[in-house]
C-alpha cells in the first residue's frame, strides 16, 4: 500500500498531474473499509508534497463529469513510457483513474529527482494518522519495558498460506480450507499450487515452529522478548505453542494493550497493521517470515533510518537444513547452529547497493527479480558519504 501510494505520487509529478488522495483498496481478503485519512495524516501529507506535487482531498466538482480515462498503467514502467503513453491522455481526457498502484514505476534507472522524491513521499510525507502515531508508540513502550526485543512478522495467516498454497504442517482438513479460500477468491490468479514444491523452493513462510528453532540457531537466549508482527496466527495457539516454548516472552498488540485501546482499530486490517509497522519499525531487530509488501516497507524504512538491523531468512536454505533436522541426519545443536549463522551472516540489513535482474531474465521477469526500490533505496535516497560495505558482524 505505502508503495503504491509513493509511486503514484511520483507519477504524478512525471505526468505534471494533480494527485487526488488514493483511495484504498477494499477488496482485498480483509474487506477493510478504512479510508486514507483513517490510516495516514492527510493533511500533512497534502502539506509535505506542497513543493513537489499538487495533492488534493477529492476531484472538484466541476470534474466529475469530465471525460475520464481508466489506465491500467504497466508494470515497472520508466520515464518515457509515462511521459509519451500517458501524458498524451491529456489531449483526451482531464481526469485519469490508475486502476492499480503497485509496482507501477520501475525500480531503477529513473531521473535523481524522482528517486528522491519516491523517498519524501515514504518516509517524510506519509505520517500515520495521529491517533495511529501514539498507538503505536504506547506499544513501542511497553514492549521496551521487556528490555531489547526482536518484531517478527510471522506471516502465518490464512490469506497468506491459502495464496501461497503453503499447508506444511498442516492437518487434511486445514489444507483443503485454505485451498477452497484460494479457489474462491476471485482475484487471486494462480488456483492449482504444489505446496511442496513451493517450500522446497523456500516460496513458503517459515512456520512458527520453524522460527522458534531459526532464532535458537542464531543464539538468541530463551528470554528474549519478541513482538509478533501479524494478524490471526493460522491454528491459533497450537500453532505458536512450540515457539512459545522456546521464548515464553512471546507478545502482540492484543496482550500489551486492552481491548478498550484496541477498540478504535478493530476490525480494520490495514489500522491493525499500521500498528505492527511502527513497533517493526522500532524494533532492535526485525525478522520476516516471508517477503511480502509489509516486510519489504518495513525493512526499506529501516535502512533509510540508518540500516538498522533486520535479519532476512534464507528460506531454501533454512528448509533444506529443518528437512535434514527431521531425517535425522543432522541434530539441533552447535553444527546446525553455526551453518544457520553462517548462512546469514551477511543477511542483516546492513548498507548496500540496491540488487539488479537476475542474470539471464527477460521482461518482466527481469523486473520481478530486481529488488525492490522500497525494499532498498540506497544509494538514491541516503546520503552520498554513506559507507557502502556489508556487515560481517554476529548475528546478535
Amino acid at each position: 500500500m505505502r508503495a503504491g501510494i509513493c509511486d503514484m505520487v511520483a507519477v504524478a509529478r512525471i505526468i505534471n498531474a494533480t494527485l487526488v488522495i488514493p483511495e484504498l483498496d477494499k477488496r482485498s481478503f480483509w474487506q477493510d473499509s478504512s479510508n486514507f485519512s483513517d490510516v495516514f495524516d492527510q493533511e500533512y501529507f497534502i502539506s509535505a508534497l506542497a513543493n513537489d506535487v499538487k495533492v488534493i482531498e477529492k476531484l472538484p466538482n466541476e470534474l466529475l463529469a469530465a471525460p475520464h480515462a481508466v489506465k491500467h498503467f504497466k508494470s515497472w514502467s520508466g520515464m518515457s513510457y509515462y511521459r509519451k503513453k500517458i501524458a498524451s491522455t491529456w489531449a483526451e481526457f482531464q481526469v485519469i483513474r490508475a486502476e492499480k498502484s503497485d509496482s507501477r514505476l520501475a525500480n531503477n534507472k529513473l531521473p535523481p529527482d524522482i528517486q528522491k522524491l519516491r523517498c519524501r513521499a515514504c518516509y517524510e510525507a506519509l505520517r500515520f494518522s495521529p491517533r495511529i502515531e501514539a498507538m503505536g508508540k504506547l506499544l513501542v513502550e511497553r514492549m521496551r519495558n521487556y528490555g531489547r526485543y526482536i518484531a517478527l512478522h510471522l506471516r502465518y495467516e490464512k490469506d497468506m498460506l491459502a495464496f501461497s498454497g503453503c499447508a506444511y504442517g498442516l492437518s487434511s482438513e486445514e489444507a483443503d480450507e485454505l485451498t477452497m479460500i484460494r479457489q474462491n477468491t476471485t482475484h487471486w490468479k494462480v488456483k492449482d499450487i504444489n505446496g511442496t514444491e513451493q517450500r522446497t523452493k523456500g516460496y513458503c513462510p517459515l512456520t512458527p515452529r520453524e522460527v522458534g528453532m531459526f532464532l535458537s540457531a542464531l543464539g538468541y537466549p530463551s528470554n528474549t522478548p519478541i513482538y509478533i508482527a501479524a494478524g490471526e496466527i493460522y491454528g491459533g495457539e497450537s500453532s505458536i505453542a512450540e515457539l512459545q516454548s522456546r521464548f515464553p516472552i512471546l507478545m502482540n498488540k492484543e496482550i500489551l494493550a486492552s481491548a478498550e485501546e484496541l477498540e478504535p482499530f478493530a476490525n480494520h486490517s490495514s489500522q491493525m497493521a499500521a500498528l505492527d509497522y511502527i513497533v517493526s519499525v522500532e524494533s532492535d531487530v526485525f525478522i520476516p517470515t516471508y517477503l511480502g509488501n509489509m516486510a519489504r516497507a518495513v525493512e526499506g524504512h529501516r535502512r533509510y533510518l540508518g540500516h538498522r538491523k533486520t535479519i532476512t531468512p534464507d528460506r531454501k536454505a533454512i528448509v533444506h537444513l529443518f528437512d535434514k533436522l527431521k531425517q535425522g541426519s543432522i541434530k539441533e545443536g552447535k553444527n546446525l547452529s553455526n551453518r544457520i549463522i553462517d548462512i546469514h551472516r551477511r543477511r542483516q540489513g546492513s548498507p548496500r547497493r540496491r540488487k539488479g535482474p537476475v542474470s539471464g531474465t527477460k521482461g518482466t521477469d527481469r523486473f520481478r527479480s530486481e529488488e525492490a526500490f522500497y525494499e532498498n533505496p540506497l544509494p538514491d535516497c541516503l546520503c552520498n558519504n554513506t559507507s557502502i560495505h556489508v556487515n560481517a558482524s554476529t548475528i546478535k
